[in-house]
């Protein structure tokens, strides 16, 4: 609201400043000193007030060290990231952004399955909360309506650039051709970016392109399904990871903080023709709803490091997920997930092989047997005698440097 208002102040009054307004860098920065300040100031009234009304987290005996004095602590603090994230975004950003539109249809649609399934848990007294097939259905409807969106909407576009042959004869016409010159005009794409590989552009269309050369018109349909994956696997990620203080909202500032630098440089001709990227027009608009977001995760931590004040909940991290989630998909580097969201990956493969080996060794031993001390992962270290807080940092550590390895890939082929 205040980029409009600044924009017609400029454009009415010409007032000194209001074209400030107009840079993304000045709006982002903005964005991320208030998302900070409402989450550290209001973030302590919030957690005030789930204390009154008893949202305490309710802690099931599993027998990890320091584990009973986390009882009663306020949880539901997934609300604090999604105001401080919304807010500093509903004032700062272009609203008729179509990428600001999915992440803001993203923050509510993934908070309020998550508010729902804490909201199950504390005041209904069910342990299960939301059915596993309801958050599911939630996760795919999300990922219809964003696959859907930046299938077909007009405004999610690429630009490709020219053959390297017509650049050098335009660089020897004119030696200060402008970058924006270099590359086609918009178009309409099932193209992502593979990392490490020569080229690194793969198009989903391919994956049935090869059967037949006319189903490319059903190409949205396996765009749409890998949105679908993604998301979910993700959010379920980011579930898992959200075990001990400070682990999922650290992991996440340091995850979306690097797709930031992808959001920012894809969104520039300058950047992305040194880079040899892929040009995405209008999409360093949601740089100004990253930032936010990430001052909003380190605002919460300051509440939710160890010994933390209030736990994130379902509400905030199937709702980080989810952000992720989106914003990958957006700047088409969904297939660097992997190695970006390493840690993610890692608690749900940790699952997975627990329960997977649980269940086979039980069919064909009669006893199931474990391959983690405890799953998800960070439990097995809490299990082994290391203290949490030790397991969030070398985490983060890991983290970081799987962060970046990620933005190395920019220019690694």
């Amino acid at each position: 609201m205040l980029y409009y208002l600044f924009d017609y102040l400029e454009k009415q009054f010409q007032i000194p400043g209001a074209s400030l307004f107009g840079f993304i860098t000045f709006r982002a920065a903005s964005a991320m000193i208030l998302s900070l300040l409402i989450s550290t100031i209001y973030g302590k009234r919030i957690i005030r007030f789930l204390q009154k009304q008893q949202v305490g987290e309710t802690i099931r005996d599993l027998g990890l060290e320091g584990q009973s004095e986390k009882a009663g602590t306020p949880t539901m603090g997934g609300i604090i990231i999604i105001l401080a994230t919304l807010i500093p975004v509903l004032l700062l950003a272009k609203l008729s952004n179509v990428y600001i539109v999915l992440l803001i249809v993203t923050t509510l649609w993934m908070g309020t399955i998550g508010f729902i399934d804490d909201y199950i848990k504390k005041f209904k007294k069910d342990k299960e909360g939301l059915k596993g097939r309801f958050k599911v259905l939630g996760q795919v409807g999300l990922g219809i309506i964003v696959g859907a969106t930046l299938y077909f909407s007009p405004y999610a576009t690429i630009k490709e650039k020219l053959p390297i042959e017509v650049r050098q004869q335009m660089v020897a016409e004119n030696p200060n051709v402008s970058p924006t010159k270099f590359f086609k005009e918009e178009a309409k794409s099932t193209k992502t970016t593979i990392p490490f590989v020569k080229g690194n552009e793969f198009d989903y269309a391919n994956i049935i392109t090869w059967i037949n050369p006319e189903w490319s018109k059903y190409a949205w349909v396996i765009f749409i399904l890998a949105s679908i994956i993604i998301i979910t696997a993700v959010s379920n990620g980011a579930n898992l990871t959200d075990g001990i203080d400070g682990l999922a909202a650290g992991t996440s500032a340091i995850i979306v903080l690097t797709l930031g630098i992808f959001a920012f440089v894809s969104g520039r001709t300058d950047f992305s023709d040194y880079l040899n990227i892929m040009y995405i027009p209008n999409i360093g608009e949601i740089t100004i709803y990253i930032t936010a977001f990430v001052g909003a995760l380190i605002g919460f931590l300051w509440y939710n490091t160890y010994p933390a004040q209030v736990f994130m909940g379902d509400t905030g991290s199937l709702t980080i997920g989810g952000i992720i989630a989106v914003i990958a998909i957006a700047v088409r580097k969904e297939w660097l997930i992997p190695v970006l969201c390493g840690i993610f990956l890692a608690e749900n493969l940790s699952v997975i092989m627990q329960v997977s080996w649980f269940k086979y060794t039980k069919k064909k031993f009669g006893e199931g047997r474990r391959i983690f001390k405890m799953s998800p992962l960070h439990h097995h270290y809490q299990k082994s005698g290391y203290h949490e807080s030790k397991i969030v940092t070398r985490f983060w550590i890991i983290g970081i440097l799987l962060a970046i390895l990620s933005i190395v890939t920019l220019k690694i082929r």
